[in-house]
Parts: C-alpha cells; sequence; structure tokens
C-alpha cells in the first residue's frame, strides 16, 4: 500500500472487528501490542482490508516491552500476505535493532511507517520539519503524533504537513488530545496520508481519537 493520497485505519487490537470496518476504512491498523495472540490472528485472518501492522512498544504509548521479540513478531507479520503495511517507532530504526524489520519489509514489497509520537506537547516547527524530515528519509511514510496544548500548535502540525507534503514527502500527522482533536479531520487537508480511528470508541488507542464511523463522515463533508 504506497499511500500516494489519503487512507483511513481502523485501528483495532482484533481483526474480528474488520467486517465492522469495511464501510468506512480503507485498512485496519493491527495493534499487535493490545491483541491476544496476534500472528495467530494474522493466520486465521481472511477479512478484504489490507492491515498495517504496529507492535507499538511502551517507551512510545504501546504496551509491548523493548525486546526482540517484538521486533521478532513484526518480521513475522510482514510475511502475511494481508499485511501490506508496518509501522516502526523512528526511534527504532536510528538505534539500529528496527532497521531489521524495514530490510524485512522491503523484501516483501511492505510499506514502512516511521513514526514518532508526543505524549508532552508539541515541538516548534523546525523540530517537527526535522522529524518527518528523518522518518521520511528512512521509510515510505513519517508519521508524527503531538500533543496540542492550544490552536497555535495545531497550526504549526498543519503548516509543516503541508511544506512536506508539497515538496514531495508522504507524512501522517495528527495532534492528540481534545484541543487537537479536529486535525484528525482537518490534516488531510493538508496531506496528510494516513487517518486513524477505532471501529469502537470505547477501544480508542490514542488521545482524542474519533470513532471510525465519525470520522469517515467528517472527511466526507469536509472534501
Amino acid at each position: 500500500m504506497a499511500f500516494g493520497s489519503f487512507a483511513l485505519a481502523a485501528s483495532t487490537a482484533s481483526l474480528a472487528e474488520e467486517p465492522a470496518a469495511r464501510a468506512h476504512a480503507d485498512l485496519v491498523e493491527f495493534r499487535m501490542d493490545l491483541a491476544v495472540g496476534p500472528l495467530s490472528a494474522l493466520e486465521d485472518y481472511d477479512g478484504e482490508l489490507p492491515v498495517l501492522a504496529t507492535n507499538r512498544v511502551r517507551w512510545e504509548g504501546g504496551e509491548a516491552p523493548d525486546d526482540p521479540a517484538r521486533l521478532d513478531a513484526l518480521e513475522a507479520a510482514v510475511g502475511y500476505d494481508a499485511v501490506t503495511a508496518v509501522d516502526v517507532e523512528l526511534r527504532s530504526i536510528r538505534a539500529g535493532d528496527g532497521e531489521r524489520v524495514v530490510e524485512c519489509a522491503r523484501d516483501h514489497e511492505v510499506t514502512v511507517v516511521a513514526s514518532v509520537h508526543d505524549f508532552e506537547g508539541t515541538p516548534d516547527r523546525e523540530t517537527m520539519r526535522e522529524v518527518l524530515s528523518d522518518a521520511v528519509g528512512v521509510a515510505d511514510v513519517g508519521k508524527l503524533a503531538v500533543t496540542a496544548t492550544d490552536r497555535g500548535d495545531v497550526l504549526d502540525l498543519l503548516a509543516v504537513t503541508h511544506e512536506l507534503d508539497s515538496r514531495g514527502d508522504a507524512v501522517a500527522t495528527m495532534a492528540m488530545g481534545a484541543v487537537g482533536r479536529h486535525s484528525r479531520a482537518v490534516a488531510p487537508l493538508y496531506g496528510s496520508r494516513i487517518g486513524y480511528a477505532p471501529v469502537d470508541p470505547a477501544n480508542a488507542t490514542a488521545p482524542g481519537q474519533y470513532d471510525l464511523a465519525t470520522l469517515a463522515d467528517l472527511l466526507d463533508r469536509l472534501r
């Protein structure tokens, strides 16, 4: 999946939710770190939507421990036909241990998303520009999720998104939290290539997410 244009991902810890996502989503983000038996679930998966495999480590807001087994599972996930994209934290790639997942994905022609999450705040524009430039330098898509404390933070994020998109880089951006919630519907207008939303609002995987049906409706109205 090349993400040449915007795609909406239904984030879930259970691939059994895939049928309920088909009406609104373009793909499923499978949160392996939140799932029970994730590789078995991928083995049994016979859904229609392609899968973006994510095994989020604890230091970046997930539940997976920071050990080699986490990346082993991501490598194994890449081997399944349904998995067309994989998310690897930029920090893991830069540290060297995540590079093997990137290389495995390249071998299988699977798209790589290099992600960064800031749960403390929103960096300045120059820092966000550098982070996303670094991410797209090692992956197909650079993902940056920040935490907005005011509307100015969202404006800065949108400006950087527009800038990177205008120069031809594929980025996915969003501002987490209540203040930044609207960015999930607006950022695609400025060039963000991936949006994320849970099928069930009770199962949100990040602060400030709309549920899938609501976000899909907002996107349709804004296009």
